[in-house]
């Protein structure tokens, strides 16, 4: 089965070896989005709420480069440095999927990319 690689301008660019997606067959599979602005390039880091909708609008951007939505999404990985910011992150990342969410887990880590408090990656299918 062959592979496509997926850039979207409007998303930030890989900080390291990978891509922003993959998509193999109707399967996108998105890497580990962080709250970087792409209109500043800078991380946005000082609250929670803004941090997770970055998150979601860099997935979305990524999304759209393939005619896809939040729809489209049937699993998604959250990690947080704290998993006490488990209901504000939740809360935003939540108004994305307010119809048929998709299956997720959320992990606590230690640690994340260039500071960044939240981070969602995610697979879907068209």
């Amino acid at each position: 089965m062959s592979k496509s690689i997926i850039f979207s301008e409007k998303a930030p660019a890989p900080i390291g070896p990978y891509s922003q997606a993959v998509k193999t067959g109707n399967t996108l599979y998105i890497s580990g989005q962080i709250p970087i602005d792409i209109e500043t390039g800078l991380m946005v880091n000082n609250d929670i709420t803004r941090e997770t909708i970055q998150v979601m609008e860099n997935i979305l951007a990524i999304l759209k480069a393939t005619e896809m939505d939040f729809t489209n999404v049937v699993k998604c990985s959250i990690f947080v440095c704290d998993m006490g910011d488990f209901s504000v992150v939740n809360t935003a990342y939540g108004k994305y999927f307010e119809i048929d969410p998709p299956a997720r887990e959320t992990v606590e880590v230690s640690a994340l990319p260039k500071g960044a408090n939240v981070e969602i990656s995610c697979i879907a299918v068209k």
